[in-house]
């Protein structure tokens, strides 16, 4: 949620107007409601607007601009609606100080009334304002620029990332608090950012501030402190992704390129990871993790029923396993102990109920895993061990190609951990992009979409490994399309569910040649008796045909990885309703990318 951006050219830079829109472009895809940028040099330059990125764009001179620094912001309303006067940056009263910042700081209250008692005045609802003229206070009273950045930070609570600028001084200074922010070495300039596609065009060097931190950027390079002011020195490391594979690549949507990306996805997700001589699965990233007792997966949203499907795997490998939304995660009341294996699943790494519940299973001494697609994301350092996903960059809102992913990475962790496998299960892993291109070739997604666009709501069916990827269907139709949609195991159907029933809504069942297949079909039955048409997804026609309304083929598999294969056809029916429907696909009303405060 919301974005940050800073920028400190290595010499005066004519277009320091351009790179700071350039990097809030590139963060769009995290999900904002309002954007603005200051820039300073003799003086500070401030322009904010409420709307799109394209109102700011509108609002900013022509350039040239020259500065000797910049930060920029994408603002998801949380303290006050979206206005030209909530939008970041805010300034303090002798419009000397500009400060971006993410997260919530949640004495902020406290720290306006004292201040406004002091003869400050307040613009805003925001509680981000209250650093500006925190660092004015300071000013006044002597301190510099870098010492009132720091004493401000030192009286904030909560969970933030900020970014300052003034008038005067020769760079941006950030901090971090649970909320990230990570700095670019360019050739051009210094950089920092909320994640990495912001100044991707720019950099593939990139140091993680971690919490606790402070950093300067300015011309001669970049300075990193500890809450002492002592300096650290940080590993500069390298990101592997191609600048290419943030942008759109001449589709009309980022969603239907991550989709289509998925193959790629997968065998990056795969490569040195397979053996089909020794038929074992070989992470070099847990080597030195044993065969657990038991396991918990923590998680959100997505990745919740990422979870829900490895839970499930572990299971049926002999490890009792459960999954738990990271939000209701309460490690004082779940028996942990140190035989206990803790997996945080996210994204981004920086999913903030999950870090709160990945704490709490430290703070009781399980051992912890991240399995993540950023690395140096604060899980990753957080966590015991990290396994990453390699899907690359996901720009879209709805996550398409990390669940593929996330799932191929968690069925090959459980193979590892209990020493399960066989030469066929690796063969079928290997299989799985070539099955996933055959998927995005044949589909008939378009046209179930064009066939059922108007219906009053839609139910997502399975058992066994279907059922998450039910649950996951119905999130991305209820994410792109703001219509009503439904996941549940199907033997709940008749436990109320069915009383929802009728012609007016497709089911959409999940349906495995080589499991439950008779059960899934007297569900198909139960509903069809109720005149609901039925949408198959499986990878046995000839057995379902004749029960259904219609068919979205998969290739045969085996039934652990089947979702991997289901998922995909239903995620192409939610992208096609919403294409239909003239959605913003990518970044959906109300919802955000990365969810970095509880």
């Amino acid at each position: 949620m919301c974005g940050i951006i800073g920028y400190t050219p290595a010499q005066t830079d004519p277009n320091i107007l351009d790179v700071l829109l350039d990097g809030l472009s590139g963060l769009e895809y995290r999900g904002y409601d309002s954007a603005g940028v200051a820039i300073a040099d003799s003086s500070l330059s401030v322009y904010k607007r409420n709307g799109e990125l394209s109102e700011l764009e509108a609002a900013v001179p022509d350039r040239p601009v020259n500065g000797q620094a910049g930060i920029g912001h994408t603002r998801w309303s949380t303290h006050g609606p979206p206005t030209d006067e909530n939008a970041h940056p805010h300034t303090d009263c002798n419009g000397s100080v500009a400060v971006v910042h993410n997260g919530i700081i949640e004495n902020y209250r406290d720290l306006r009334e004292e201040l406004e008692a002091a003869g400050h005045e307040f613009e805003s609802e925001t509680d981000t304002e209250v650093v500006p003229h925190l660092i004015e206070t300071s000013l006044e009273q002597g301190a510099d620029a870098e010492t009132a950045f720091r004493r401000a930070v030192d009286r904030l609570e909560g969970n933030f990332a900020v970014a300052a600028v003034c008038s005067d001084i020769e760079g941006v200074l950030a901090a971090r608090h649970r909320s990230p922010l990570v700095l670019g070495i360019g050739d051009d300039g210094y950089h920092l950012a909320s994640d990495v596609p912001a100044f991707l065009d720019h950099t593939d060097r990139v140091v993680y501030l971690q919490d606790g931190q402070f950093a300067k950027i300015c011309p001669s390079g970049i300075e990193i402190t500890d809450e002492s002011g002592a300096v650290v020195d940080m590993p500069v490391k390298t990101v592997e992704w191609d600048p290419e594979e943030a942008g759109k690549s001449g589709y009309d949507h980022y969603m239907r390129k991550e989709i289509n990306e998925q193959p790629r996805a997968i065998r990056n997700c795969l490569r040195g990871r397979l053996s089909e001589i020794d038929r074992a699965v070989s992470i070099d990233e847990i080597d030195d993790l044993e065969r657990p007792e038991r396991v918990q997966l923590i998680s959100c949203g997505t990745s919740y029923h990422a979870s829900l499907y490895a839970a499930r795997l572990f299971r049926d490998r002999g490890i009792p396993a459960s999954a738990f939304h990271a939000s209701e995660y309460d490690a004082d009341a779940i028996p942990i102990d140190d035989e206990t294996l803790v997996i945080a699943v996210t994204q981004s790494g920086e999913t903030a109920d999950t870090l709160g519940a990945l704490r709490d299973a430290n703070r009781w001494g399980a051992e912890t895993l991240a399995v993540t697609n950023v690395v140096g994301s604060s899980v990753s350092r957080e966590a015991d061990h990290a396994m990453y996903i390699r899907a690359g960059p996901e720009i879209s809102v709805a996550a398409t190609k990390t669940f593929a992913s996330q799932q191929a990475a968690l069925a090959m962790l459980s193979s590892a951990l209990t020493g399960e496998c066989s030469r066929g299960f690796v063969e079928d892993l290997r299989a799985l992009p070539d099955q996933i291109q055959s998927i995005l070739d044949r589909s008939r997604a378009e046209e179930v979409a064009r066939d059922y666009i108007d219906s009053d709501a839609y139910f997502f069916i399975g058992r066994g490994y279907g059922a998450p990827v039910a649950l996951e269907g119905a999130l991305k139709m209820k994410e792109i399309t703001y219509k009503h949609a439904e996941g549940f195991p199907a033997g709940e159907l008749k436990h109320g569910p069915l009383a929802l029933v009728s012609e007016r809504t497709p089911v959409f069942a999940i349906i495995s040649g080589a499991s439950n297949q008779e059960k899934m079909i007297g569900n198909v039955e139960e509903v069809a008796s109720r005149k609901a048409p039925v949408i198959a997804v499986t990878d046995s026609p000839a057995a379902v045909e004749h029960h259904v309304d219609d068919l979205l083929r998969i290739p045969e598999t085996r039934p652990q990885l089947l979702p991997i294969l289901a998922n995909v056809q239903l995620q192409l029916v939610s992208y096609w309703v919403a294409n239909q429907l003239g959605r913003s696909i990518d970044k959906p009303r109300n919802l955000a990318k990365s969810v970095t405060v509880e």
